[in-house]
């Protein structure tokens, strides 16, 4: 029999510039650091049980650490339906251009905008697949 997993409990994006994106994360997502892993990176709570590292892009060779990436990546944050519409003001007073809104033949919403390194961040609400 398969061994079970209980989902995702940690996300790693990829940074040229730790201490911007740490400043993004805690002032446009609210997200509170955790553990500080020096000039590698740091960890993020980012929802219940849910962690965001963010690591430097090549900061751990010198370790021999596989935590390494590149490119421009895509996390989802869920939202309600109800706050979709405080995000895109949010995201507006910030300065942070909306890239796309976009509804789902389920009903849920999306709203799709980058952080500092252009990674394509995501509010979601519920309908959007139909687990969520």
């Amino acid at each position: 029999m398969r061994p079970r997993t209980e989902g995702i409990l940690e996300s790693s994006l990829y940074v040229s510039d730790v201490a911007r994106s740490l400043r993004f994360y805690e002032e446009i997502l609210g997200f509170e650091k955790i553990s500080d892993f020096g000039n590698r990176g740091c960890a993020m709570k980012a929802g219940d049980r849910r962690v965001l590292l963010l690591f430097l892009k090549g900061g751990s060779r010198d370790i021999h650490s596989p935590h390494d990436g590149d490119g421009e990546l895509h996390i989802a944050f869920a939202t309600s339906t109800d706050e979709l519409p405080n995000w895109e003001v949010w995201l507006m007073r910030h300065g942070i251009a909306i890239e796309e809104r976009k509804t789902w033949p389920t009903g849920g919403k999306s709203v799709y905008f980058r952080d500092p390194d252009r990674h394509l961040l995501e509010m979601v609400t519920p309908g959007t697949w139909t687990i969520y």
